[in-house]
């Protein structure tokens, strides 16, 4: 990758040209083809320009775009736009972006559980590119308070829709993972809000939370996407004891209930997973 950047006054801009190449082989049916086992080979030639405005001392706007070649999948272009906002003490600043962007799967790289059941893996085409466009909104507000306490509290919210998504099926035959660029949208939508504390005991706190909404939506059917749950927690206590040299730190993670594969109607097993936590 070779960059070059700028400052001409108010402007700051970077541009750069990119390579990537990609030999891809994981000796499954995502490379078996023909009766014989058949690496992929990717080219991904590409070019970048981004300009950063500053309005003024409490205004930015980030305008950028990005075309790629895929010698696969053609050509793919994805702008990006984004603005900031900060106040004199820059104790309180709003960013907002939007953009689009591109993948390419390696379906058992990202899904290994897929082999390790009895189910047969079937793929009904050439998998496609996921492709998204995705906006967001982020406040962060710092408060100094005079013991000596610091708090950042942290508010976002984020929409992303996705086409070709490449999610497996497991209902249609219990027997089979059949996987398939979605004929329709997927929509993963939600807000997060953390706290962030340090006290001048050396106390430091960190609770965070996430709510979302995924879902997709194929022949005028929408349904909740499966191993996605609707809620995430995070949570982190932790205090030094500067005498002894002794560090203590209490973490952990909690998860809303999932969406889960049956083995048919008669399965006894239930449809949704508990809410589980991991701590440490």
């Amino acid at each position: 990758q070779l960059t070059w950047g700028k400052r001409a006054g108010a402007h700051d801009l970077l541009a750069g040209l990119a390579y990537r190449y990609t030999y891809y082989d994981d000796n499954t049916p995502a490379t078996f083809l023909g009766g014989r086992n058949q690496p992929a080979h990717t080219h991904l030639p590409g070019v970048f320009l981004q300009d950063e405005i500053r309005l003024n001392p409490n205004h930015t706007l980030m305008l950028g775009g990005r075309y790629d070649h895929n010698s696969v999948h053609g050509s793919i272009f994805s702008p990006r736009v984004n603005y900031k906002w900060s106040s004199d003490d820059r104790s309180l600043v709003f960013r907002l972006g939007g953009g689009n962007g591109f993948r390419v799967a390696n379906v058992f790289t990202e899904d290994h559980a897929a082999l390790t059941g009895a189910r047969e893996v079937v793929f009904l085409e050439d998998l496609k590119p996921e492709t998204s466009w995705n906006g967001n909104a982020n406040l962060v507000k710092k408060f100094y308070l005079e013991s000596g306490t610091f708090l950042n509290l942290d508010a976002t919210v984020f929409y992303t829709r996705f086409t070709n998504k490449i999610i497996p099926d497991y209902d249609t035959d219990v027997n089979k993972i059949i996987y398939a660029n979605l004929d329709g949208y997927a929509v993963s939508k939600g807000v997060s809000l953390s706290l962030d504390a340090a006290f001048a005991s050396g106390l430091k706190v960190l609770l965070g939370g996430t709510l979302m909404d995924v879902s997709n939506t194929e022949n005028g059917q929408k349904e909740r996407q499966m191993f996605a749950e609707r809620f995430t927690g995070t949570w982190s206590l932790g205090y030094t004891f500067p005498k002894q040299k002794v560090s203590l730190d209490y973490t952990g993670n909690l998860y809303g209930p999932m969406r889960l594969p049956l083995l048919g109607d008669l399965d006894p097993r239930p449809e949704y997973s508990p809410v589980w936590s991991i701590q440490n």
